[in-house]
């Protein structure tokens, strides 16, 4: 639904930071699944362990805001620009189920809970091989540059 090059006019991460490859589907307003293909070219597999390589768990969440400002963007028919940035405002619930490693397709599904003022909450969770990898309450804000 959403190729890399759609994502690039979307989200402001790049390289090695942009954590989403491919929007897989969107319901307007409600939920987004995206995917991140997890590969051993990843910079932090080379510290992260180098005996055996994992997914940092600070990064999956981070994967999985990146597909929540997706949908608030789509849910908003907006783009990010120069006086606005989104931040995380907030994690709740976290609990990681099982490591993600080089190889790995990460699906991440993110619903939007609510909205209101610019602050975003979403129910999200990340899955491999429909096993789940980590699973979050996640809170963003949408705010204006002064």
């Amino acid at each position: 639904m959403m190729d890399i090059h759609k994502i690039l006019k979307q989200l402001p991460h790049r390289y090695p930071f942009l954590l989403v490859d491919r929007v897989l589907a969107i319901d307007k307003g409600k939920s987004i699944r995206a995917l991140k293909n997890v590969t051993i070219n990843e910079p932090y597999f080379e510290g992260h362990f180098p005996h055996r390589p994992v997914m940092p768990g600070v990064l999956m969440l981070e994967a999985l805001a990146q597909a929540a400002a997706l949908l608030s963007f789509d849910a908003l028919d907006s783009a990010p620009n120069d006086e606005m940035v989104y931040y995380f405002a907030g994690i709740d619930g976290v609990r990681f189920k099982r490591p993600v490693e080089p190889g790995d397709q990460l699906i991440l599904e993110v619903e939007l809970l609510r909205r209101k003022a610019g602050i975003f909450k979403f129910k999200a969770r990340a899955l491999v091989a429909d096993e789940l990898a980590v699973e979050a309450e996640l809170t963003c804000a949408m705010r204006t540059i002064t």
